[in-house]
């Protein structure tokens, strides 16, 4: 995708005006934010842009050059321009790609065990700290909002807020069927197991994208069972939500307070209910989609983590990285995550100039 001249300076000109309005000092409110928003949405494509019409202009001026022994000179020049000038035309057409509007927001992370038992449970809690610790490498903040753990330490069950910039545009290719090949602690013969666990991860609305109406909501409270503090079988603290218009049902009974796991439960239900709408807009494109790196799909086995021979497989791009200790300690995720990213770009890139 060849980006125009005069698609250039028009760049150019856009963020100049934004850049004037918001110095200004008369933005106030509303018109401030969405300004604001305007600005840090440009700004990445108008600095390549501004890179490729500047080298493009060099580039003009020198094979212009009449004097024989300038244009000797130039030539080295001409050489180094027509030599870089590739890259940044091509980062240009990557940065104006058509974004996914949730890729600025948090994102709720969720973890099931699947097939495997107690040993799923185990690979759950596994996901769960792998993306605790790469979270932490990327600055985000994570917040625990509800586990269902076994006896043995690991998760059936899972959910946490992750917030800081980014989050979702890198975490939504994690969504997916995850499997593990190894020998469980539980196993006493040595043979090799494979389980399964689910990774949805759901980008989180503001109150104002999902409004949610009193009356299709109907809230249970019951006492709280199962592994969760002392607290637990004391109070009637536990909360059910059921959204009746789409029989949407999220259980929390994590904290000591009704009000709390009620507010816990609302944000959850919302979560879901934005990333239902998204799925339902989107369905028009379903099956563009499913050729994208970055189709969401949960029932899809996307990943597997083989123990014996210490590699992480990711399916959907046919990446292998014998790495695999690496990885579950998050510092190698970014590599397989950077990966998935540069598929989707080069998918879309292919389907534009198609």
């Amino acid at each position: 995708m060849s980006v125009s001249n005069t698609r250039l300076a028009q760049l150019a000109s856009r963020f100049a005006e934004l850049e004037a309005r918001l110095a200004s000092g008369t933005l106030e409110g509303a018109d401030f934010v969405a300004a604001s928003r305007d600005y840090s949405e440009l700004e990445p494509i108008a600095r390549v842009a501004g890179e490729v019409r500047e080298m493009r202009g060099e580039l003009a001026s020198l094979a212009a050059l009449d004097d024989p022994e300038m244009r000797e000179l130039a030539e080295e020049e001409i050489a180094r321009i027509r030599a870089e000038l590739p890259d940044a035309e091509h980062r240009l057409a990557i940065a104006m790609l058509p974004r996914d509007s949730a890729d600025v927001r948090p994102a709720m992370l969720e973890i099931r065990a699947g097939t495997g038992g107690d040993e799923a449970a185990l690979f759950a809690a596994d996901l769960y700290r792998m993306y605790e610790k790469y979270a932490a490498e990327q600055g985000w903040r994570i917040e625990l909002v509800s586990v269902n753990a076994n006896d043995l330490g690991g998760f059936k069950e899972v959910v946490a807020n992750i917030a800081g910039q980014g989050v979702f545009a890198k975490l939504k290719y994690e969504s997916g069927v995850h499997r593990v090949q190894r020998v469980p602690v539980t196993e006493s013969g040595g043979r090799i197991h494979t389980s399964a666990a689910t990774v949805a991860v759901l980008p989180e609305p503001d109150e104002v994208d999902v409004q949610i109406e009193p009356g299709d909501i109907k809230i249970d409270i019951y006492r709280a069972s199962g592994a969760g503090g002392q607290h637990v079988n004391t109070t009637d603290s536990a909360v059910r939500l059921t959204h009746l218009p789409t029989g949407l049902v999220v259980i929390q009974q994590d904290q000591r307070s009704q009000h709390k796991n009620k507010d816990k439960a609302m944000q959850v239900l919302r979560t879901r209910l934005y990333d239902l709408r998204r799925a339902e807009a989107h369905g028009a494109e379903a099956e563009a989609r499913k050729a994208m790196v970055g189709s969401g799909d949960r029932s899809e086995r996307i990943r597997t983590y083989n123990f014996p021979q210490g590699r992480v497989t990711d399916h959907r791009i046919n990446l292998t990285l014998h790495r695999l200790p690496e990885i579950l300690e998050g510092t190698g995720l970014g590599e397989m995550i950077d990966a998935l990213i540069a598929e989707d770009q080069a998918k879309r890139l292919a389907a534009l100039d198609a």
